[in-house]
This record gives structure tokens, sequence and C-alpha cells, in this order.
């Protein structure tokens, strides 16, 4: 915290962004979201890309600011011209949801690839999920696990999940539900609990793995704790 002040006395955008992640996040000091703001505008008003993102997710979340879903695209795009990939990969969030901006599939699509091209994980994934949905492309789910693994490759536990997935139905691979298993293993260790949750599924029906009462319940009732809400039914059921 000492640094970045220091950093901040002197102007330095990087370090003002700093300082406003600081403040968001309550590390070193008390959380403080209008603060936060402060200092991210600070160094975005000097050009500072990802500064600029930083207040279009606070405007997008209403932290420290009325909630306004066109200010957040209007800074995410400040930043998503200068090639930041966070930004565009927001953008195309922003698209993809019709928020501060009419709802365009095909848009949301283009600026995920930018952010994708440059190796951007939640991007990737993203990509994966449009292909896996048709939304915005032909449904081509081949397609979608080129992009999921791309992703799920970085560890990207979303995606890991989502390649289980489409290894479990089938969907662009032949169905192997070993495969299933270990890309939903991947995710679960991670925390992740949808990934717990269908890790759980495979133990109870025998997928991939002997049937095993045991792990399904272990692993839906980690899944539950994380909030998931099929693993909390199927406790309920069981």
């Amino acid at each position: 915290m000492r640094w970045y002040r220091i950093a901040t006395d002197q102007n330095d955008p990087a370090g003002e962004n700093n300082l406003g992640w600081m403040y968001q996040n309550g590390y070193g000091i008390a959380r403080d979201d209008a603060e936060a703001m402060r200092w991210y505008r600070k160094a975005a008003n000097q050009g500072y890309a990802a500064a600029q993102d930083n207040v279009g997710w606070l405007y997008q979340k209403g932290l420290g600011v009325a909630q306004d879903y066109a200010e957040a695209l209007r800074w995410y795009r400040m930043a998503a011209s200068q090639g930041y990939a966070t930004a565009e990969n927001n953008v195309g969030y922003m698209y993809q949801h019709g928020w501060g901006v009419a709802q365009d599939y095909a848009q949301a699509m283009e600026w995920y690839r930018k952010a994708a091209d440059q190796g951007y994980a939640d991007a990737q994934n993203n990509v994966g999920f449009l292909y896996g949905s048709g939304l915005g492309v032909p449904l081509d789910y081949k397609e979608a696990m080129r992009w999921y693994r791309k992703a799920a490759d970085q560890a990207y536990a979303t995606a890991q999940d989502n390649v289980g997935y489409l290894y479990q139905n089938g969907l662009g691979v032949a169905q192997d539900y070993k495969e299933a298993m270990r890309w939903y293993r991947k995710a679960a260790d991670q925390g992740y609990a949808a990934a717990q949750s269908n890790l759980g599924m495979l133990y109870d029906r025998g997928l991939g793995v002997p049937r095993d009462p045991v792990q399904a319940r272990y692993w839906m009732e980690k899944a539950a704790r994380n909030g998931d809400d099929a693993a909390r039914k199927w406790l309920t059921n069981h």
C-alpha cells in the first residue's frame, strides 16, 4: 500500500490503478468501492487500459456508483480500443446479454474472438459457448470443443467443465464417460461447483466409473456447499 501511494503521488497510472484495486478488494485497507472508483478514474483518465476496464466493471456491477450499463460499455470500449483483452471480452459480454446496447450475438462473437485470439481463457470459453449454443454462428459442437479446449488447457475451470459435458453427451466428440470424468475432476478440484455436481452424478449413475454412492454424496455435498442448486436437489432426494 505504501509503495502504491508513493506511485500515486507521482501520478503514476499503474500505481493509481493498483491502489483502486486495494480499495475495491479491501486489501490492507477497509473496502471502499467509491474510493476504488476515484483511483481507477484517475488512472483511466490518463488512458490506462486496465483502469478503464475497472471503471467499466464498477459501473456494470453498481459498485461505488449507480449501476449504469451504458457507461460501463463506454469505458470497456475505451480499453478495448487499445487491444486490452479483458475489456474486449467484457464488450462481448455486454453484447451477448444486451446490457447498455441492443443484444447482438454476432457482435458478441466478434469481440470475444478479439480477446480469444490473444489467448484470453474467459473469452475462449465464451466463443465455445456461442458455438455450442448456435448464437451468432451456426451450431457447431466440434468448434465449441476446440475453443473450450483452448481455455481448459489453461486450467480455466468453467471450460474444463464444458469439455466434460461435451464428452459426457457425445457432442462434437465420441461419447466418453471416462474423459468426461477426467475433465470434470480437473474443474472440481479447483472448487468449481457445477463440475463437482457433474462428478457426483457420474458416480451416482456409474458412468465412466463403478457406481459409488459414497463418492457421489461426497461430491454432491461439496457442490451444494458451493451453491450448486442441482446438487442441493439431489441431496434432498437422497
